[in-house]
């Protein structure tokens, strides 16, 4: 259970990182970026990210399928260069975790300040029109977002299983070891397929929404 002091914290956490974020959108609108146009900066460095995941995970696929092929010599090299590869599929999988995290924050509070501006309007038809437009993106966004939630859950289950690959790889580097995982490569071949065609989508999907943004429509 927490205690009020414990409690306490935490509102003043959550008042401090909302000051915070109150204070950024204020400095970014007086140079003229908007909220909107922060949240088409983050879909862009989020696409970004899904492109360079994607290209991580090729790489480590083409790394264990060039171990698999290992006829003799000397296999630490091999290990370490696939072990190299894992590490930057997993730094590229957070990266792409954290982007997401990003766009939805303001994605939340550009809707909520669009929400709450719809009660300041005299003029009927332009409120409607606002409101339409509103719920509009909304529903974009929404489809969005859960195509890039999609693609990156995709991530976990292969990075689980490289890394195990590669921890078996570590303790026995031999023949035996590249046998053991050779069964198990073309479920992973499959999953990184999948996954790359998911992240894909997302990545057309990103772009759709920032040229919708750009030229401020909804349709």
């Amino acid at each position: 259970m927490k205690t009020w002091a414990q409690t306490l914290s935490i509102s003043v956490m959550v008042l401090a990182l909302g000051a915070c974020s109150s204070a950024y959108y204020g400095a970014m609108e007086k140079v003229g970026i908007h909220k909107r146009d922060i949240l088409v900066d983050r879909v862009d460095d989020a696409r970004d990210s899904q492109a360079d995941a994607q290209q991580e995970f090729k790489s480590a696929l083409e790394r264990l399928n060039e171990l698999l092929q290992f006829d003799g010599g000397e296999l630490e090299a091999t290990y370490s260069a696939l072990n190299d590869d894992y590490e930057s599929s997993k730094a590229a999988a957070e990266r792409v975790y954290e982007r997401i995290d990003a766009i939805d924050d303001v994605a939340q509070d550009l809707f909520d300040e669009w929400q709450d501006e719809l009660d300041e309007y005299s003029n009927e038809a332009m409120r409607r029109e606002s409101e339409r437009s509103l719920r509009e993106t909304q529903r974009r966004y929404n489809s969005l977002l859960s195509s890039m939630e999609r693609a990156a859950d995709t991530m976990p289950p292969v990075l689980e299983k490289l890394q195990d690959n590669v921890l078996y790889l570590k303790h026995n580097l031999n023949a035996a070891a590249i046998d053991a995982i050779r069964g198990e490569y073309r479920t992973l071949q499959s999953d990184i397929s999948s996954l790359i065609e998911e992240m894909e989508q997302a990545i057309n999907e990103s772009d759709a929404f920032i040229e919708a943004m750009q030229e401020g429509r909804t349709e």
